[in-house]
């Protein structure tokens, strides 16, 4: 559908698309008050626009090597096309199920815009659900993430996984729902389970000052005792011998970007410290929130324990897919400040300022 973009150009579009939506709704912060019906008007045209776009641009993009994985999904889909088993020992069996269940009525093209509707269609729904008519500036902080292109386009099925865990939470108040949807998400990507633990471990004890001062005890724990808990974690048998080979891999041109991660941790205090100051400095009281941040905070730690490891964003993700929401809830959902409508849109800015400072200045010039 896209053929006229160049491959090499292809994320370049989307990340000056983003970069042109996030302007524009900076502009109408300053020109007009939230509840105006331009602005809603607004917010609505191009956060449907956005959805259906995003879908279509992820899931009809080249099967080219440019995006990692796609080549490798797409041999995968090509095999059980021609009739190929699905191996007994494959890792996210499910995953397998419902490639080869597809592959029998569809083409690739079709297969990845499904897979792309799956990944982004519950970040609509899900902002929708816990924003109602100001759904669009969660959906916007979902889709200028810093790793929201990389998983619609390379660790596909990881993706979709964390992102139908979402989807599970829209039906909170139906434990049955909500179980089935944790449980798909399993067999798509058996990392899922552990957000899912740690949401389940927020009904038991959700109170965020514990789980701060524990996402800060991770740090120097991983400073002094990194690779410990690497072996540690591969000896538990977390995930599969795929994933466990990411943990201990040392290929080291594959993975040059090795070590202690201060720039993704940087990039993951974002939320923490959003979580902090509307808890303790504004009084935010929320239990979902509570839930929200907590989890985040528990998968974000699992992350660091582990930061030194090769492939560790892979794990980064299992907490990053949360960051958009654990920072825009509070701002959707009570007023803190005089102008709060102008102050988003400002977080807008700077969320996605990161993720065009990274792509376009960090990586080409800086490491």
């Amino acid at each position: 559908m896209f053929d006229f973009i160049p491959v090499k150009d292809y994320s370049d579009v989307y990340m000056n698309l983003s970069l042109g939506i996030v302007l524009l709704t900076i502009f109408h912060s300053y020109v007009l008050n939230l509840y105006d019906s331009k602005n809603l008007s607004f917010i609505n045209v191009t956060g449907y626009l956005l959805l259906v776009f995003l879908i279509l641009y992820i899931g009809t993009r080249p099967i080219d090597g440019v995006f990692g994985d796609t080549v490798n999904y797409n041999k995968a889909f090509e095999k059980y096309m021609l009739g190929g088993a699905i191996d007994d020992n494959e890792a996210d069996y499910g995953w397998h199920v419902f490639m080869k269940f597809m592959s029998q009525f569809m083409n690739i093209h079709w297969f990845f815009t499904i897979c792309a509707f799956i990944y982004i269609y519950p970040l609509y729904k899900i902002s929708k659900n816990l924003f109602n008519r100001y759904w669009y500036y969660a959906f916007l902080m979902f889709v200028v993430s810093f790793s929201f292109f990389t998983y619609g386009v390379n660790g596909v099925r990881n993706g979709a996984a964390l992102s139908i865990f979402l989807w599970g939470l829209c039906y909170r108040h139906n434990k049955i729902i909500m179980g089935i949807c944790f449980f798909i998400a399993t067999l798509f990507h058996k990392t899922a389970l552990l957000p899912i633990l740690a949401y389940v471990a927020t009904f038991f004890y959700n109170n965020p000052k514990v789980y701060f001062k524990a996402w800060l005890a991770c740090i120097p724990l991983s400073l002094l005792m990194g690779g410990i808990f690497i072996m540690l974690f591969t000896s538990l048998g977390f995930g599969d011998d795929r994933l466990n080979a990411y943990l201990t891999s040392s290929d080291a041109e594959a993975f040059a970007s090795t070590g202690f991660r201060w720039d993704f941790l940087f990039h993951s205090a974002f939320a923490v410290f959003a979580g902090w100051y509307f808890i303790y400095k504004k009084k935010f009281n929320d239990t979902f929130y509570y839930q929200l941040l907590n989890t985040y905070l528990i998968c974000n730690g699992f992350w660091i324990l582990v930061i030194k490891a090769n492939y560790s964003n892979r794990f980064a993700y299992l907490s990053w897919f949360m960051m958009a929401l654990v920072i825009v809830y509070p701002f959707l959902k009570q007023t803190f400040f005089k102008y709060q409508y102008i102050i988003l849109g400002n977080v807008i800015l700077l969320y996605f300022g990161f993720t065009y400072f990274m792509s376009y200045i960090y990586y080409a010039y800086i490491r």
